[in-house]
């Protein structure tokens, strides 16, 4: 087990080198650079060429990308199209965005293992058949759709929640929390729906095994057998999934902050490729573009140490 955690943490290290290269040269082909987004329209050209030889943008793409690469090492971003450390910049908003999904991933752990084994162990009846049309629904709407849905419900038509998550500067969204409600569920439905089904998938397997089976045909109860077979197997199934939904959950975060206008990095992601402040795209390219690298290795590894079969080899 040591050598495959040693194996795949410098298969770890040798994927965000590559990631690295490739978000680097993939932001260097978009229109724009942070100098010339910082001065202005009303700078000159010889200004502007001053300033890019300044900040050493007119050295080649590989002696810039060695740059950049030895600043993130050192946990140097590099400066913003602002004027500001990038690192600064993004502290606030990555935590905003962190306790939007940390709060949607805490619901959806509990409400997609409850709801996924419910219906596993009721497979093909009709409590399974209403969970899985309704995940299935959920995971074709667009979630763009489902925020829109919500707002147009609980803001315009109940007025219950605000429609948009206004925090005041220099505040925490928990001073606030009903700014809060209409994105988290957004979030919350987006990965209840694909992790309800993975794991409904799971328990019907696992229900349907020969030694859940014979457990069955010795007198076994419902309960017994779901605390003894049926859940042993499908929690690592389930841990799998929430890793990586909750990355994908950051991800879709992008999308939800837009439309609540939500102080976290979606809005940041959005504003700095409308201005052109490349240093924060590549920033927060390279931060979800980790994180998801390292959901993915973690979650390989917690389904190869809870299944006794890939953790010892055999058949």
């Amino acid at each position: 087990m040591i050598r495959l955690v040693g194996v795949r943490l410098a298969g770890v290290v040798g994927l965000l080198a590559l990631l690295s290269v490739l978000v680097f040269a993939g932001v260097d082909l978009l229109p724009g650079d942070p100098v010339t987004s910082r001065l202005g329209a009303t700078a000159t050209p010889e200004h502007i060429a001053e300033a890019q030889a300044r900040a050493g943008l007119d050295h080649p793409l590989a002696e810039r990308y060695l740059d950049w690469a030895s600043g993130l090492l050192r946990g140097d971003l590099g400066t913003s199209a602002t004027g500001r450390a990038v690192t600064d910049v993004l502290s606030d908003r990555v935590a905003n965005s962190a306790l939007l999904a940390g709060l949607a991933l805490a619901l959806l752990a509990p409400l997609s293992l409850a709801l996924g084994t419910w219906a596993g162990l009721r497979a093909g009846r009709r409590g399974d058949r209403i969970v899985t049309t309704a995940s299935l629904l959920l995971v074709a709407v667009p979630e763009f759709v489902t925020a829109g849905a919500l707002v147009l419900v609980f803001a315009i038509g109940l007025g219950w929640l605000p429609a948009v998550s206004l925090v005041p500067a220099g505040t925490s969204p928990l001073a606030v929390p009903e700014v809060l409600v209409l994105p988290v569920v957004s979030l919350l439905l987006l990965g209840l729906a694909y992790a309800v089904r993975v794991i409904r998938a799971a328990t019907a397997a696992a229900s349907r095994s020969g030694h859940v089976e014979f457990a069955r045909l010795n007198g076994a109860g419902r309960g017994e057998l779901l605390r003894h077979a049926v859940l042993p197997a499908v929690l690592p199934v389930a841990v799998q999934v929430w890793l990586v939904t909750g990355v994908g959950l950051v991800g879709g975060a992008v999308l939800v902050e837009s439309v609540f206008g939500y102080p976290g990095i979606g809005a940041l992601l959005v504003g700095a490729v409308q201005t052109g402040d490349l240093p924060i795209v590549q920033a927060l390219a390279m931060i979800l573009g980790a994180a998801m690298l390292v959901a993915l290795v973690v979650a390989d590894l917690v389904v190869r140490i809870g299944t006794p079969t890939l953790r010892t080899g055999a058949s």
